[in-house]
């Protein structure tokens, strides 16, 4: 029988330790094309035990599986900070940048490791691919250059280390991709101030059985459009996403150039943060999977190569990524609202077999279901998100009360949350929180023009959408107006101190390593995100300064919490400290929580442990709620005002 209990105070069997477990991942899913029918299955998975070091898994031939690297070696890319495409593999030799230094190494089928390219010098390496008919490697290159930006290139690099450039004098490369004969060579390219997803090029080398590089091409430049995946069939024909249409259909070379083969208003492609992304494969009889999404849901099904029609398979799983075929079976990461991303393979009824498994939470009973909202905002538009109500098997809240919310706001800002189950998202609601994942104007998923709508408008839009956001939410009487909450990592975290910045909706919020200062991350940020603030502010510094929540911090007054990784390049720590000590100097309550080992991202179990429980604790303090479970020791200056800050109606 339930109890009725505060909300924001129910006992949960979910513990911060199953957060950190379930951020085991699995990415960068590849087939060994030497190995037996439906052999060979490869991914990369991450260990948040083991300070989230990236192993090498195979599955073996009875249906077991392996870890192919020995602590402490590990697989990462950091071309573009972000990586991605960290390994290949052929007839079961395993080629991979080490996570330590960048360099490519190789791992024999007898499990000895060897340096293929120089340790120490610097040079990044991603979107590795191996050319089987000329034994040597394929890859994005990024080298330093000093004080200027770093030259990017496609280089074929020889088993011995040595590298010709294929292809270079553009500003960005990504998805190298040969074709099944070895005769062509295609990638795709980009320049500032473009990111991946505004404008990119198709091009093209043939390359000779000696190994001879022919003259790059440019197959395509869509004009206002980006591409991406390009792919080959098992035929030789070319394939390759494009969104000149609004939406990310799937196209196909033709004599004359290239034509629409899908015409769905769905979207068959994905933000290139990373290296390695797949949404398309073919099987080795020419038939054609695809991933798409639509309305924030994914399918997996089949595209029908005369007709274009997509038919999807009757699957559970509405979350997918990495796709691939393992012989005749599409694999790919999937999962749903109930079931964690693992590793499954299909059978053309939908059927799933579980190849690895992902980390559940104890006790499904307790588990919120998102209902797809889409609610009026600001300029007569609409945004979307998925609503988590709070959910116990043993607690239900004062009838006339109504429960906390966490505003959630996804990274990028180009980008968008999914409906897979999140373990961070049922820490909250299992205690009684309600939550709203937001994907604000700008997210990725509903086609290019939506896509388009935080151009210009980053730190306005985003901001309007999630207040309107929290007023429909509480006008539909699901949630308690006047204790709504905000979190968010990164481009997530800028959104978060806007919104506490430059409105009064929220009563508190937590900065996962956000952006307080713009003119400052303009100044410090990495190559491959140097102009996007210009695309998504715009190019007069006064723009900078007037959506920078520092200018205005003596707009802030309510309790923020900063979590902070001390080695991230990407939003670097003087952020969040200059931020924090502005606040807390004008006597706003402040927690400032750093990681000195951690990067952009955190991936130590302890790390995630601890960042989660100091924001339960956190949220706890500022809302005075009774939690069931005993706060952990965290530092808050001005501890005093709490009470003061957070009083008050925010609508």
């Amino acid at each position: 029988m339930s109890e009725i209990r505060a909300y924001g105070s129910w006992p949960s069997p979910i513990r911060a330790a199953h957060v950190a477990a379930a951020g085991r991942r699995f990415t960068d899913l590849a087939v060994d094309p030497a190995a037996p029918a439906g052999e060979g299955l490869y991914w990369l998975e991450s260990r948040p035990a083991e300070a989230g070091r990236n192993t090498i898994m195979r599955r073996t031939a009875d249906g077991g599986v392996e870890s192919l690297l020995a602590a402490p070696t590990g697989a990462r890319s950091a071309v573009h900070e972000y990586g991605g495409g960290a390994f290949t593999v052929h007839a079961g030799v395993v080629w991979f940048v080490d996570a330590a230094d960048q360099a490519i190494r190789q791992r024999d089928t007898a499990g000895r490791l060897s340096a293929v390219t120089d340790i120490g010098a610097g040079v990044h390496h991603a979107d590795l691919q191996y050319d089987a008919g000329r034994g040597r490697l394929i890859a994005v290159v990024e080298t330093p250059r000093g004080e200027t930006e770093p030259r990017a290139t496609i280089e074929a690099i020889t088993l011995e280390g040595e590298r010709t450039v294929i292809a270079e004098g553009h500003d960005f490369y990504a998805s190298p991709r040969l074709s099944p004969d070895g005769s062509r060579l295609v990638w795709l390219a980009w320049n500032h101030p473009d990111m991946p997803w505004d404008a990119t090029e198709l091009w093209q080398a043939e390359l000779a059985a000696d190994g001879g590089i022919g003259a790059p091409r440019c197959l395509w430049a869509p004009a206002d459009a980006s591409l991406f995946g390009p792919l080959f069939d098992p035929a030789g024909r070319l394939y390759i996403v494009c969104d000149a249409d609004d939406w990310w259909n799937i196209h196909r070379e033709t004599a004359t150039g290239f034509e629409a083969l899908t015409r769905e208003r769905a979207e068959f492609g994905q933000p290139q943060w990373v290296f390695g992304q797949s949404t398309c494969a073919f099987a080795d009889d020419g038939t054609l999977y695809a991933l798409a999404t639509r309305d924030g849901i994914w399918q997996l099904g089949r595209v029908d190569t005369v007709s274009g029609a997509f038919t999807p398979l009757p699957t559970a799983a509405d979350f997918f990524e990495h796709l691939h075929v393992l012989g005749e079976r599409p694999v790919a990461v999937a999962a749903n609202a109930a079931m964690p991303k693992q590793v499954l393979a299909f059978a053309a009824d939908g059927a799933a077999e579980v190849l690895r498994a992902g980390d559940g939470l104890p006790d499904t009973a307790v588990l919120s279901r998102p209902e797809a909202v889409t609610w009026p905002t600001a300029d007569g538009d609409v945004a979307h998100g998925l609503f988590y109500p709070p959910a116990s098997a043993d607690s239900v809240g004062p009838a006339d009360e109504r429960p906390p919310l966490i505003l959630k706001c996804h990274g990028g800002p180009t980008g968008a949350t999914s409906t897979a189950l999140d373990a961070r998202i049922q820490y909250w609601t299992s205690r009684g929180y309600a939550l709203l994942d937001v994907n604000y104007r700008g997210s990725t998923g509903y086609g290019r023009a939506y896509r388009g709508k935080l151009g210009g408008a980053w730190g306005i839009a985003d901001v309007e959408d999630c207040v309107h956001g929290a007023r429909y939410l509480a006008e539909r009487d699901a949630i308690d107006a006047d204790r709504v909450l905000i979190s968010g990592s990164s481009a997530g975290g800028y959104t978060v101190l806007c919104v506490l910045t430059f409105t009064d909706i929220a009563a508190a919020g937590a900065s996962y390593y956000g952006i307080g200062d713009l003119t400052r991350l303009l100044a410090s940020t990495h190559k491959f995100e140097s102009r996007y603030l210009k695309r998504l502010i715009g190019e007069e510094e006064s723009l900078l300064v007037a959506r920078s929540p520092l200018a205005h911090a003596d707009r802030l007054s309510c309790p923020v919490l900063f979590l902070q990784g001390l080695r991230d390049r990407v939003v670097p720590p003087d952020q969040a400290e200059t931020m924090a000590r502005a606040l807390a100097d004008r006597g706003v309550p402040v927690a400032h929580v750093t990681f000195p080992e951690e990067r952009h991202g955190f991936r130590d179990a302890d790390n995630i442990v601890h960042a989660i429980e100091a924001e339960r604790s956190f949220y706890s303090r500022v809302l005075a709620i009774p939690a069931a479970e005993a706060p952990i020791e965290l530092t808050i200056a001005n501890v005093d005002d709490l009470g003061a800050s957070a009083a008050g109606p925010r609508t």
